[in-house]
């Protein structure tokens, strides 16, 4: 009998990847994926640590996979068990921790893995010579956007941050094998590949042969067809003229970026060892939206980190207002141990933190909302995404500049690429109604 297999994935895109390849693995050697009111034989839950309350939703998850499926082979994979294997081993029912070294094998593993009275642990440390690990993905199964992953590993070692630990070294996918999987991915249906790694614009500092992300832009171009690009998150050093002006002259690059800033206080910055600053940020900004005029621009901002006064958060209040900023993605500090921050002075009460981080959301509603509200009478290109739950009649849809549509329509096919014009804004994004031709 096929064994049945549940995947529970946190975190990232890259851990959504290598879900993905796990999945694509197991489905391979015969297993089936368990339904949600089934018991699974094999339960992996593929754990994020990159704050403590990531944590604590990880061990929450792996606790209800093992209440749920009693019976089951449970697994836990990835950050946290590189970096904190005994404090996972403490949890009853846990069959297998794994690191993020060796993941191509772990699949196969699992096939032959047995109920344990204590878990198995299995986790090596990086090296400076580890290299990518090649995890060929053909289809993302129920997603019309597929992710890519092309490069693992971080070196900033920025004092807030655990994932230098978990993650290893900086390496990326060959640029051959990246486009094969690209064709692999057009060639299973997906009309949109999202590039992602752990410190993504780091890609191909690892081959010393002048490889990054731009040239490797130019060598997708030159063998692409159909498909459009969109790129994970960058920091503002990682996003030169020469990427912008790329993204400005290819239509089948998505107009987004999303820029990982975390503070408008160059003193702040300076304390999370962030390598820019301020102005460098704001200067990027104006460039890009004076390049590409309907670009999309996020931002992650981290508030409350230690030290954090009231004039720094303010100065990062006032540049993301006034910046021309589509959305943030805000991050409350949180105390990761492991990490520099945890033990620095001057650790924040959490209510002024909660206070910070409602008042930067207030800020990315207002954003938003200026954002779509600019586009009304405009036309795209919308990838359709399928139909919204519990709302019949109305299709989701996605822009190349990460505007979500609502398009009413009695009939559209899910993953085609349609002409949308936008007549309306509401709380979730775009109305929009399909054009002909």
């Amino acid at each position: 009998m096929s064994k049945l297999f549940k995947i529970i994935t946190l975190g990232c895109k890259v851990n959504q990847y290598e879900s993905a390849f796990i999945e694509e693995s197991l489905l391979s050697r015969g297993c089936k994926k368990a339904e949600a009111d089934q018991e699974a034989d094999l339960v992996i839950v593929n754990g994020c640590i990159v704050t403590a309350a990531a944590s604590y939703q990880t061990r929450q998850a792996i606790r209800r996979g093992i209440r749920e499926n009693p019976k089951a082979v449970t697994a836990v994979v990835g950050c946290y068990g590189q970096v904190f294997p005994e404090e996972l081993a403490k949890i009853e029912g846990l069959d297998l921790i794994a690191g993020n070294r060796g993941k191509s094998s772990l699949p196969e593993l699992l096939m032959h893995e047995n109920r344990q009275t204590s878990p198995l642990i299995l986790r090596e440390d990086f090296t400076a010579s580890s290299a990518f690990e090649h995890l060929p993905v053909k289809r993302f199964t129920g997603r019309t956007r597929a992710f890519l992953k092309i490069q693992d590993g971080c070196e900033s070692f920025c004092s807030y941050c655990i994932i230098p630990m978990a993650r290893g070294p900086q390496r990326s996918l060959e640029p051959h094998k990246a486009i094969v999987l690209l064709k692999e991915l057009e060639r299973n249906g997906h009309k949109e590949v999202v590039l992602t790694g752990i410190h993504l614009g780091t890609y191909g500092t690892d081959f010393r042969n002048g490889m990054n992300l731009y040239r490797l832009l130019i060598e997708i171009g030159r063998s692409r067809s159909q498909i459009r690009v969109r790129l994970s998150s960058l920091e503002p050093p990682e996003i030169g003229s020469d990427l912008i002006e790329f993204m400005a002259g290819h239509d089948w690059m998505c107009r987004h970026f999303h820029i990982s800033l975390q503070s408008g206080d160059d003193t702040v910055l300076k304390r999370m060892n962030r390598r820019y600053r301020v102005r460098e940020f704001t200067d990027l900004v104006d460039y890009i939206h004076h390049r590409i005029p309907q670009v999309s621009l996020g931002v992650d901002v981290l508030v409350g980190f230690p030290g954090e006064k009231e004039r720094e958060f303010n100065a990062t209040f006032e540049i993301l207002r006034d910046l021309p900023i589509a959305y943030l993605h805000v991050f409350p500090y949180s105390k990761r141990e492991g990490t520099v921050a945890a033990h620095l002075p001057d650790q924040l009460h959490p209510a002024i933190i909660k206070e910070r981080a409602a008042l930067l959301r207030g800020l990315d509603k207002e954003k938003r909302r200026m954002f779509r509200s600019s586009f009304v009478g405009e036309t795209f290109q919308v990838l359709t995404e399928g139909w919204e739950p519990r709302q019949g009649g109305l299709a989701r849809g996605l822009s190349d500049n990460y505007l979500k549509f609502t398009i009413p329509a009695k009939a559209i096919a899910t993953n085609e690429l349609i002409r949308v014009k936008a007549v309306g804004v509401n709380d979730q994004g775009m109305i929009g109604m399909p054009m002909e031709g």
